[in-house]
């Protein structure tokens, strides 16, 4: 490693403006991260032997509940490139710092679609394999390739496929197995050539035939073109998520929990309007937001932590708010699901 990469440990250091929620902790050292290289120097120096650490792009998937002793890593590596064509795909290249919203809108600028259902997702392309994340009838590993990353044990730089990253509902290896193990450094998305809307789920498909979206580029008039569901995802969103930058929040705070089919019969027996999404396996897939909603959190506090007033899925900080009383209002709001309906609901951040 050449010894002109700059691996500078900053003592001390404001994680504030590192975390969506926006609360006010430390790290014991920070370290920027801008090239590979900087990384695999970072993880290999002295300095760091010892140290927990843990690695922050956007900050949107975490509750920081105090300061962090150790040595938080900032990634920032940016960069974006189509790197290859085949008969079939386009396939995209972006770093593992670079904001995963404005690189899906980058796609649709190069004439690249297939990510626009996963526009205003918050945080940083580099998360988005670890929490497989997905929306309004895509998930990300049905375009992903591959991807690099820097294992921490050893500084070494190794390269994943889809197999390797083992994707499930908002789950990957890379929160089991390899939980705390590696940062992804880039990641390279198949983009087909032959592209289909997904236009179906209630909400985009209500907004798009109320938004004059539809055919706004496609002369038959048939189907929403990428661009346009890129702006109705995007509009949907922005109605019910409440901005980061004005009220502080990880966006959905927990998972939409899958049942079997004997617990949701017995579940609509009692609860008919509950809204469900029958998954192909024969499980069911129960809406979280309505079973807090059904459960009277949306819009109440705790202290300076609340359920959002147009969203249940998302706990706010209104200002001043800790880490341990957003996870106290979340702990409140899972007894209370389990209670009513017997249905446990998982966390979505980690909670450090």
């Amino acid at each position: 490693m050449s010894e002109s990469v700059s691996t500078a440990f900053i003592a001390g250091y404001s994680l504030k403006a590192h975390n969506t929620f926006g609360f006010d902790v430390c790290a014991q050292f920070a370290c920027r991260i801008e090239r590979e290289d900087q990384l695999m120097a970072a993880v290999r120096d002295p300095r760091a032997a010892g140290l927990p650490r843990l690695v922050l792009g956007g900050g949107s998937n975490v509750v920081l509940t105090g300061d962090f002793a150790g040595l938080v890593l900032l990634v920032g590596l940016q960069g974006r490139r189509v790197v290859r064509e085949d008969a079939d795909a386009w396939y995209v290249e972006a770093a593992g710092g670079e904001p995963w919203h404005e690189f899906v809108a980058w796609t649709l600028s190069q004439g690249l679609p297939g990510l626009e259902n996963l526009a205003l997702i918050p945080g940083t392309v580099g998360a988005a394999p670890i929490q497989n994340i997905g929306a309004y009838g895509l998930e990300m590993c049905e375009r992903f390739a591959s991807l690099r990353a820097v294992e921490l044990a050893t500084g070494d730089l190794v390269e994943l496929d889809a197999e390797a990253c083992q994707f499930g509902y908002r789950d990957s290896f890379f929160k089991r197995e390899g939980r705390d193990r590696f940062v992804i450094t880039a990641v390279t998305f198949r983009l087909p050539k032959v592209w289909q809307p997904r236009a179906g789920y209630a909400d985009l498909a209500r907004e798009l035939a109320a938004g004059g979206y539809v055919g706004s580029a496609d002369p038959a008039g048939q189907q929403p073109t990428a661009q346009a569901i890129f702006d109705a995802v995007v509009a949907v969103r922005r109605a019910k998520l409440p901005d980061p930058l004005q009220l502080g929040n990880a966006g959905s705070f927990f998972k939409n929990p899958v049942v079997d089919a004997g617990l949701f019969e017995t579940l609509k027996l009692r609860e008919p309007d509950v809204v469900s999404y029958l998954q192909q396996d024969g499980r069911v897939k129960l809406a979280a937001g309505w079973l807090i909603d059904r459960c009277g959190w949306k819009g109440r506090a705790m202290g300076a932590a609340a359920v959002h007033e147009r969203q249940a899925l998302v706990l706010v900080n209104r200002g001043g708010a800790s880490g341990a009383e957003v996870l106290a209002l979340a702990q409140a709001v899972q007894r209370d699901v389990l209670t009513r309906f017997g249905v446990e609901l998982e966390a979505e951040p980690v909670c450090l």
